[in-house]
C-alpha cells in the first residue's frame, strides 16, 4: 500500500540524509591584536578551569576556547581563537559587551613578562621554551573565589565535582551559542539560597559552604578587590572568616593577575618548588619562599614555569583519599 513508509522512518537500506547543522547565532564580536608577543590561550586562561567536566570552560575540536562568566552586566558566553598574536572574539548575553572590553586583560595585555629574568637553568628553559605565558586578569573575584573555597583541604577530583555539581544545578545555561551542557555560574542571591542538603549532595562540608555564604552575603565587597593592589586585595578578601592566605592567593592570582602572590599553605607547592630548584622534595612554606626570593615581584610567573616544566619529585606517600561525606 502507498505510503507504507512514514515521512519519519527511513525506508531500509536507504538511511535518511543527516539535517544540517543550525546555524551559529551572531553575537557581539571583537578582533584584538597582542602587543607584547605571541598568544596562547591554553597557557594564559588554563588556571580559569576547574577540571576536565568544568560547565564554564570548554576547549572545542576547532581550536576555540569557550568561558562563561557572571559579569556585572549579566551573564555571558565567550568564544576564543588566536592566530600568533590575534585574537578573535565573540560574546552573546547581557554581559557580552562587558566580556569584550576585558578581552586584553584576560588575554594578557595588563601583564608585563619582560619584568621576569630567570635566575635558575630550569625556569630559563621553560621560560624559553613557553613564549606565550601571560598571567591572565579576569575582573571577577566570586567566579575565582568560590570554586577556590571548594578546593580546600580536598582532593581535585572531589573539588571539580563539587563545582560541577553546584553550577548545573543552581547556575543557567549559557547564553547564546555555547556548546551543550555549558553553564553560567549562580549570581550571589542564588549561591546564598542553596540548602544545606544539596552542598551535602556535593560532597562540600559545613565549613567550607559556610564560607561561601559568608562571602556572598557581601559579594559587592568582594568584587571591589578586583580594582586593588595585590596586598591590599588580600587583605579585603580574608576579612571573611575561613579565607585564608592559600585561597586568597588562589582566587587573586586569577582575578588581578597578581604577578608576586605565592600560594601558601599547600600540602604540595613547597616541596615542588624545593626539589625543582634545590633538589629538596622536604621543603616547607619559608624554604619556597626563600627559593623564590630571586623573583620578588614575579614569583608567581616563576612558579607557574616550574609547574610547567614538569620537573615534580616522586611520589612516595599515600595519595590524599577523598572525604566521605557525600550521599552519592
Amino acid at each position: 500500500m502507498a505510503g507504507r513508509f512514514s515521512p519519519r522512518t527511513p525506508t531500509p537500506g536507504h538511511p535518511r540524509r543527516a539535517s544540517a547543522p543550525a546555524p551559529r547565532p551572531a553575537g557581539r564580536t571583537r578582533v584584538w591584536a597582542a602587543t607584547k608577543g605571541p598568544l596562547d590561550l591554553a597557557l594564559t586562561l588554563g588556571p580559569l578551569r576547574r577540571g576536565p567536566g568544568d560547565p564554564t570552560y570548554r576547549t572545542t575540536p576547532d581550536g576555540a576556547v569557550w568561558r562563561t562568566s557572571r559579569t556585572p552586566a549579566g551573564p555571558a558566553t565567550l568564544r576564543l581563537t588566536a592566530t600568533k598574536d590575534t585574537a578573535h572574539a565573540e560574546a552573546w548575553g547581557e554581559g557580552a559587551e562587558w566580556m569584550l572590553d576585558q578581552l586584553p586583560a584576560m588575554l594578557g595585555e595588563l601583564d608585563d613578562p619582560e619584568a621576569f629574568e630567570p635566575r635558575h637553568r630550569l625556569v630559563a628553559e621553560t621560560h624559553r621554551r613557553r613564549p606565550g605565558l601571560r598571567l591572565t586578569r579576569t575582573g571577577l573575584v566570586l567566579e575565582s573565589l568560590i570554586p577556590s573555597v571548594l578546593e580546600q583541604k580536598v582532593t581535585a577530583t572531589e573539588a571539580y565535582r563539587a563545582w560541577r555539581l553546584l553550577v548545573r544545578g543552581f547556575g543557567e545555561p549559557a547564553p547564546g551559542a555555547a556548546p551543550e551542557g555549558m553553564y553560567v555560574m549562580p549570581d550571589a542571591r542564588r549561591w546564598a539560597m542553596i540548602p544545606s542538603w544539596e552542598w551535602h549532595r556535593a560532597g562540600v562540608d559545613s565549613k567550607r559552604s559556610d564560607t561561601v555564604m559568608r562571602a556572598v552575603r557581601v559579594a559587592r565587597r568582594m568584587e571591589e578587590a578586583a580594582a586593588m593592589e595585590q596586598t591590599q586585595a588580600a587583605e579585603r578578601l580574608r576579612l571573611i572568616s575561613g579565607i585564608g592566605p592559600w585561597t586568597a592567593a588562589e582566587t587573586l592570582q586569577r582575578a588581578i593577575g597578581a604577578p608576586d602572590l605565592v600560594t601558601v599553605g599547600d600540602l604540595h607547592l613547597p616541596g615542588i618548588i624545593g626539589h625543582a630548584l634545590a633538589g629538596n622534595r622536604h621543603a616547607d612554606d619559608a624554604e619556597m619562599l626563600a627559593l623564590l626570593e630571586p623573583y620578588a615581584g614575579q614569583r608567581h610567573r616563576a612558579v607557574r614555569l616550574i609547574l610547567l616544566s614538569g620537573r615534580t619529585p616522586p611520589r612516595r606517600a599515600p595519595r590524599f583519599q577523598p572525604n566521605n561525606i557525600a550521599v552519592l
